[in-house]
């Protein structure tokens, strides 16, 4: 701990007793609790010993240094700067607007001359918040006693007015000049200001800033490191305030400000950041030391080419594009170690489609994490958060939270590995929650939290805090659509200028897709010649010191050719070709585009092929029977040698969009709706990925050739009609695109001109579906040009709505971030609203799913494993925690047709007429403001106009009541 910042708390502390008689009475705070009076200025003393101990024990190097590299003195200037911002954070609450609140402590401030009005007489004083009148007070300081120009004076003042989560804007800024008396009563305004003054001088000179101020103004201080810096002050605010931490209690004054100081910092425990080891130039190693291997497995071309690119760049942009199962999420978390141990980065975030792919990432990143090695022996925890509004229901992070109040759970290192690591993996308490959960070293989640950095909300500098010291993963970056692309080219801008290291995994990324994030992140043009790259697998690099690369990869030598097949939208033909491919027994994949389509297709396969061959999985079911339904998928259908017991069938499961991503499962024969062509290229990564003997020996011979059969439009039209459900999903002009570039295959007349070559085709087929050239037969053009148009002008409406709550590019270096979130979303984050505001569409609603019974009982859904099933609910109290994070465990988002805004209103209506008011109670952590669904006993309900019902088996089924 940090000798020279407790000496800092303790000269502020004991300014005390040098100040005057009315600063004392200014910085005298009521302790409610011992009916005396204590010193306010030992909270701005604390706040500045803990931003001191947070630079130095806490904040990762790559964060310091974007505040350093804009200072004259680097990072001793940069130290200093933040020490001396959370120092005076609350100097805005030496003025008559926040005095005049407690009438004791402004009669004592009126006897030394400091006069103000009552409390009632100053009814205009919510124009004067704190933080907006430390800001004015500082600039005001920096200006007339330092000799600043005006305008440089905000970059630095801005950091005060910013901490309470929301920068002040320039109409804030001139109704509170126009207003001078609330800062300073006009009979005593000098007074006012002396006693303003003399605090600020103070602080001055104990934070050894006041010789240095006289060259910061020359400073043109960068937003980001005004962003960064406010985050810092924010925190070190929060920690300063916690009376657990720092109490002010008459106990507490019996101590030294240095024993409390070390007493806090002890008692908080924050883990420091991680500080990444050098892995060395032997890949072969390191994939062995950090990553559970099959025997015998060799390190792939792509993931050795990755880390080989990233030794030869400076930390930036790196994109990896291959296909399906060749270990680009190893070969990311590969490239982070190299590049966090050249950026100084403490951590890493790792960016995914959606909860479920966040909670499989989840558990492979904390592997990872158990053996991935730390420059200090004695580096102790390391902070994980699982960041998704539903991480508390995920079994693995729920085990790094419930031992004891910091939560930790030790990790046994693995001897095997040569440089086995000894990691400590923590779900640290004070870290918990929307707004401070991002703070935390590692983490994964959905895309949306990297998102909501570029989305104008309260307390936004946390978020840039909190990604600013990490590497940043983004996987499965070709499921993203134009409205959450806008935001992620702009996040990238903000990233870039940070110097946060990116890496993007993704099977394959159109051209002009791949050109924008690189633009996008470097926040420079002329990227053609990354547009131009024809290679596959392809790795792209980029910094913002000008940096370009593209490295094409030799492919692994694991391929799959897949013959691809029309098949007419009917029901009956379906049924009689899965009956004759199935024959002989194997297992086929049914993916539909939507979840009504799913389910008439199962009800009518089971009565041919039997119900007990025929299963389905899309993501219309409880939270709990949807992991239910994903672990049994990768039992039956996973990779050989691992438990699992793969059926000799017929088997047929029929899915939604599910099974595109997240879950490595293999089956024998495909039928896919026509859905985009990357799409039903991962779609196509279901078919034959593991061997099953030798030439497939383990299949039926009928099925030991990939056969993907295209369904999902009428075929017979000019062009091909895609069915309306999928042209709500995915629009009709990438739907006939993908048809077009496929039409050559789908009408071949041998197996050669039918079949799809993995890898080879992948990036040929999606460059032609997404570049601008003529594809398909001639008869098809003046349609697809006609979609085209509409395409066009609905990706500009995308784009312009998500401008509206987006926060602007970075600016120019010394503009203060004065109305940075003006107009912005309030506190939203993770909540619905949040999430409604970067994903295109009405978000839907969710509720929790009990049963009510005939006579009033209210339980949990019966079939639950582990004894959780059945369990009796309260109605009259609030449940118990168990009992409420089961009912948690049950949320259900409902379907689109309850978020339209035609029936939206009136679902809320009937869903709140149903509240149990004692499950709404502040005690009620895991029920408080959520939804409750009632199913009777037959598990139905009436709902908005339709009919529900729902099975563990099929999930929720809806119907219009007639």
């Amino acid at each position: 701990m940090d000798t020279g910042v407790l000496e800092a708390a303790a000269g502020l502390a004991r300014l005390g007793g040098g100040l005057s008689p009315a600063a004392r009475q200014v910085w005298a705070k009521h302790d409610r609790d011992s009916d005396d009076w204590l010193p306010l200025w030992r909270h701005l003393s604390d706040s500045g010993a803990v931003a001191g101990l947070l630079w130095d024990e806490w904040l990762p190097a790559q964060v310091r240094n974007v505040i350093g590299a804009a200072l004259p003195g680097g990072a001793d200037d940069a130290r200093r700067l933040a020490v001396w911002s959370a120092a005076t954070h609350d100097i805005g609450k030496a003025t008559p607007a926040f005095a005049c609140q407690v009438e004791g402590l402004a009669a004592r401030m009126r006897r030394e001359g400091l006069e103000m009005p009552l409390q009632r007489q100053m009814d205009d004083r919510r124009l004067a918040p704190h933080g907006l009148a430390g800001m004015l007070l500082l600039h005001e300081w920096l200006v007339e006693r330092y000799g600043w120009s005006k305008r440089p004076a905000w970059q630095w003042a801005v950091v005060a007015g910013g901490h309470h989560g929301v920068p002040p804007t320039m109409n804030d800024i001139q109704a509170l000049v126009a207003r001078p008396r609330l800062l300073r009563s006009p009979g005593s305004a000098e007074a006012w200001r002396g006693v303003q003054w003399e605090l600020l001088d103070a602080c001055a000179e104990v934070c050894d800033v006041a010789g240095r101020l006289s060259e910061w103004r020359q400073v043109k201080l960068p937003q980001p490191a005004q962003a960064v810096l406010t985050g810092v002050v924010i925190v070190a605010d929060w920690i300063a305030s916690n009376a657990d931490l720092f109490p002010y209690s008459l106990d507490a004054r019996e101590r030294s400000d240095r024993e409390r100081v070390e007493a806090a910092w002890r008692g908080l425990a924050l883990p420091p950041p991680w500080r990444a080891v050098d892995p060395g130039s032997d890949v072969a190693s390191l994939f062995a030391s950090r990553f559970d291997l099959p025997p015998g497995a060799r390190v792939r071309p792509l993931q050795e080419r990755a880390v080989l690119a990233a030794r030869d760049m400076p930390p930036g942009l790196m994109i990896i594009e291959g296909p399906m199962g060749e270990g680009k999420t190893e070969a990311g978390l590969a490239v982070t170690e190299i590049f966090a141990s050249r950026s100084g980065a403490g951590g890493v975030f790792v960016a995914l489609p959606t909860m479920a792919t966040s909670n499989a990432m989840f558990s492979r990143v904390l592997r990872w994490l158990e053996r991935l090695p730390d420059m200090r022996p004695d580096a102790g925890a390391r902070s994980v958060q699982l960041a998704h509004s539903k991480a508390a229901l995920n079994e693995d992070f729920r085990a790094l939270t419930w031992a004891d109040p910091r939560s930790v759970r030790g990790v046994q290192p693995d001897e095997e590995a040569p440089d086995a690591a000894v990691a400590e993996l923590v779900a640290h308490q004070w870290l918990r929650g929307r707004k401070k959960g991002m703070l935390a070293s590692f983490g994964v989640g959905t895309i949306d939290q990297l998102l909501f950095m570029g989305l104008k909300s309260r307390h936004l500098a946390l978020r840039h805090l909190a990604l600013a010291g990490k590497v940043v993963v983004i996987d499965e970056a070709h499921a993203y659509d134009a409205y959450m692309s806008s935001y992620l080219d702009l996040v990238l801008s903000w990233l870039g200028a940070y110097g946060v290291p990116v890496v993007v995994l993704s099977a394959t990324l159109p051209a002009g897709r791949r050109r924008e994030l690189v633009e996008a992140y470097t926040a420079a043009g002329g990227a053609e010649a990354v547009e131009r790259a024809a290679g596959y697998p392809l790795i792209t690099v980029a910094g913002r010191d000008g940096t370009r690369a593209v490295h094409e990869v030799a492919a692994s030598g694991r391929r799959t050719d897949v013959e691809v097949e029309r098949l007419d939208d009917d029901l009956e033909v379906l049924a009689d070709r899965l009956a004759q491919e199935l024959a002989a027994g194997g297992c086929a994949l049914v993916v539909r585009n939507t979840v009504d389509r799913v389910l008439a297709t199962a009800d009518f396969l089971r009565g041919r092929l039997g119900d007990g061959n025929v299963t389905v999985a899309h993501a219309r079911f409880l939270d709990l029977d949807r992991m239910r339904k994903d672990a049994e998928l990768v039992k039956d259908f996973g990779p050989p040698g691992e438990g699992n017991a793969r059926p000799a069938g017929p088997r047929v499961v029929v899915a939604s969009q599910v099974a595109e991503q997240s879950l490595d499962i293999d089956f024998d024969l495909l039928v896919s709706d026509l859905c985009p062509i990357d799409l039903l290229l991962q779609r196509m990564g279901r078919l034959h990925r593991h061997e099953r003997g030798e030439g497939q020996s383990d299949r039926p011979e009928r099925l030991r050739r990939a056969r993907c059969l295209v369904t999902g439009a009428d075929w017979s039209a000019t062009p091909v009609e895609p069915v309306k459900g999928s042209q709500r999903v995915y629009r009709r002009h990438a739907l006939l695109r993908s048809a077009a570039v496929l039409w050559p295959h789908l009408t071949g007349t041998t197996p050669a001109e039918r079949t799809v070559r993995l890898p080879e085709d992948i990036s040929p087929l999606v460059q032609r579906a997404y570049g601008t050239a003529p594809v398909g037969p001639r008869s098809w053009q003046q349609e697809l040009d006609a979609a085209h148009g509409k395409h066009r002008v609905h990706i500009e409406k995308q784009r312009k709505k998500a401008e509206g709550f987006q926060l602007a590019d970075v600016g120019r270096d010394g503009n203060a971030l004065i109305g940075w979130i003006d107009a912005g979303v309030g506190d939203t984050d993770d909540a619905p609203a949040g999430r409604a505001q970067v994903r295109d569409g009405e978000e839907s609603l969710e509720v929790l799913v009990v049963q009510r019974l005939a006579d009033g009982t209210v339980r949990t859904v019966p079939w639950l494993d582990r004894g959780e099933g059945g369990l009796t609910l309260p109605t009259e109290a609030v449940p118990e925690p168990r009992l409420g994070r089961i009912v948690a465990a049950c949320g259900l988002r409902l379907p689109f047709q309850f978020s339209l805004p035609q029936t939206a209103e009136q679902t809320i209506t009937e869903l709140e007429k149903e509240v149990i008011s004692d499950w709404q109670s502040r005690d009620s952590s895991w029920l408080a403001g959520e939804l409750i669904l009632f199913l009777d006993e037959n598990c139905r309900t009436r709902l908005a106009g339709y009919d529900l019902s729902y099975s563990k088996d099929d999930g929720l089924e809806v119907t219009r009541v007639e």
